[in-house]
């Protein structure tokens, strides 16, 4: 199994560092990230995370790898499956999954790779702003969702 590798890339949301690990992504960081030699499969993060970041791109198409539990998978891959412009609330992802609201909370706050694994799009009941495991909090969840012209609520 090859290292531990990232790069980053820039975006409007700010400096992405992209984590592999195996040949699957691992993690999403935020801010100034020391980057290591990179990999093809990290090269084509960086460049979908920019068509995504330019509006060309709506859906991931990338390995990742959530390094959790069991719980803490599914939840990530229900995320996943939440199509671009649109959102799901904790609740709706709890009666999907069969655990809590509290409990779909806390394993969208463990997401590791926000953005790809679009956490964005999770909301609290009423469509309340609740939370973003990624840098900025709330304020880079609003500018995803606004990114996504996602959730008409959000002038």
């Amino acid at each position: 199994m090859r290292g531990m590798g990232r790069i980053a890339t820039e975006t409007r949301f700010g400096r992405l560092g992209i984590v592999e690990d195996g040949e699957a992504i691992t993690a999403l960081v935020w801010g100034d990230v020391e980057c290591d030699p990179d990999t093809p499969l990290q090269r084509e993060a960086a460049a979908q995370l920019r068509a995504y970041d330019e509006g060309r791109l709506q859906q991931f198409d990338l390995p990742y790898r959530i390094n959790g539990s069991e719980f803490q998978r599914r939840v990530c891959d229900a995320m996943f499956a939440i199509p671009f412009g649109e959102t799901r609330t904790y609740g709706e992802l709890a009666k999907e999954l069969g655990y809590s609201a509290q409990a779909i909370g806390g394993g969208c706050g463990g997401n590791p790779i926000p953005i790809i694994i679009p956490c964005h799009r999770v909301l609290g009941a009423n469509g309340r702003m609740v939370g973003f495991s990624g840098a900025g909090g709330v304020e880079t969840k609003v500018a995803l969702l606004r990114h996504e012209g996602a959730a008409g609520l959000l002038i």
